[in-house]
């Protein structure tokens, strides 16, 4: 059992590092996704029913010059509520502070009662947060007695209220939500327990932001699938016709590289047989379907082709263990979704049939909801940038601190 299930947070404040980062419309400031609000839910209401209070800090946006509205996370203290108050069966009134610094913000937490909530305001109103700042960590540390870290999606920056506070705690006062327990969990488990066949499935535009990732699953996976833009990348250091498709020219030599020790290791990689290519870059462009190798000019690959789906497909329903970052092609345009889709669909398969998937980075994440199969993989991430520098073999400073 862990250190927060088995903690009773009976008369305690947990402050808690929660990863409310969420979208809001530029105008009505609406919130787009609430996925990494409804992720935080479990970890307040198991301190809430022990008898608890809470008080939430996260950031939101990138603001530049301290205080700015539309990074305000005034906006979004109306459905926080509505998620409590629904997650609780009664209602939760949540309190805001204007500054995560101020008076009132220890004035707020100083008076808070068991079963009560304050949002802070934006930490990066105050450049002291992304530079790590001790005496700022140390400032917020007095505002709870208990520290718990369930901000999965900014465990690798080492912010002050991320990584440094946790230093101000005690151990056993110092702890994962479950939100960070469910993400580190399940990375461990496709990194270090992984049972094979292991296929670890790489899409996006670039062979440069993934090349640490695919050289640390080449000592664990068995089948590699490489699609999206980069699979480009690919096909022409293998000395294949690519048209216009995405490429990246200075890391012709990386990808020969990769293929190179994935035969030494016995690691299949899986490139995509054919595109489906389009004369533009648009959504009503002409499409047609090619060998990826033998891309006519003019045209440039906006998604797998009908073999490869089905190539790919095979390889994913064959595995126990799967890793999906990235999608296939372009898959927000409706002609440039199927490759993506039937990934989708097979990790789904796979999973019904006992294999272990995880999902994660943005985009594999938006795929997985867009077409309602968020609910058939075995596990969902919260974090892209820290997700992918774990799987990179990199040490999360917001993991490092609670665990030191």
């Amino acid at each position: 059992m862990s250190l927060f299930s088995q903690h009773n947070f009976s008369g305690q404040k947990a402050l808690i590092r929660v990863d409310f980062n969420v979208p809001l419309d530029k105008q009505t400031f609406a919130i787009g996704d609430d996925n990494r609000m409804r992720a935080a839910i479990p970890t307040i209401v198991k301190i809430l029913k022990d008898g608890g209070s809470v008080i939430l800090m996260s950031h939101l946006g990138r603001p530049k010059e301290g205080p700015e509205t539309k990074s305000s996370l005034i906006h979004i203290v109306g459905h926080l509520q509505e998620l409590v108050t629904k997650a609780m069966g009664t209602d939760v009134f949540v309190q805001f502070a204007n500054d995560c610094m101020g008076d009132e913000a220890f004035e707020k937490s100083a008076a808070l009662r068991p079963g009560e909530v304050l949002l802070l305001e934006n930490l990066r109103f105050y450049k002291e947060e992304e530079k790590g700042d001790v005496g700022f960590a140390e400032k917020l540390s007095k505002l709870g007695d208990v520290y718990v870290n369930d901000a999965f999606g900014t465990a690798h920056r080492a912010h002050a209220s991320t990584a440094v506070i946790a230093q101000f705690f005690p151990k056993g006062k110092k702890m994962f939500g479950l939100l960070m327990e469910g993400e580190v969990k399940a990375a461990e488990l496709v990194l270090h327990k992984a049972e094979k066949p292991f296929t670890a499935i790489i899409g996006g535009a670039k062979v440069s932001d993934k090349i640490l990732i695919i050289e640390n699953l080449l000592q664990r996976a068995t089948d590699i699938i490489i699609g999206g833009g980069m699979a480009y990348t690919f096909m022409k250091a293998k000395g294949g016709q690519i048209g216009k498709s995405l490429c990246e020219d200075d890391r012709l030599g990386t990808a020969l590289e990769i293929l190179t020790k994935a035969a030494e290791k016995g690691v299949t990689i899986h490139l995509p047989e054919d595109s489906i290519i389009a004369d533009n870059f648009a959504a009503d462009a002409n499409t047609d379907v090619a060998s990826s190798n033998a891309i006519p000019d003019g045209w440039m690959g906006l998604d797998v082709g009908p073999k490869a789906c089905e190539q790919f497909a095979a390889a994913i329903k064959r595995s126990k263990t799967i890793l999906w970052n990235g999608p296939m092609g372009v898959f927000e345009m409706e002609k440039f979704q199927t490759g993506t889709k039937t990934i989708a669909i097979a990790v789904a398969e796979a999973t019904a049939n006992g294999a272990f998937s995880l999902v994660g980075g943005g985009d594999s994440v938006a795929a997985v909801n867009q077409f309602g199969f968020a609910d058939q993989v075995s596990y969902v991430s919260t974090g892209g940038g820290a997700m992918l520098e774990y799987f990179e073999g990199k040490v999360l400073p917001g993991i490092a601190a609670i665990n030191e």
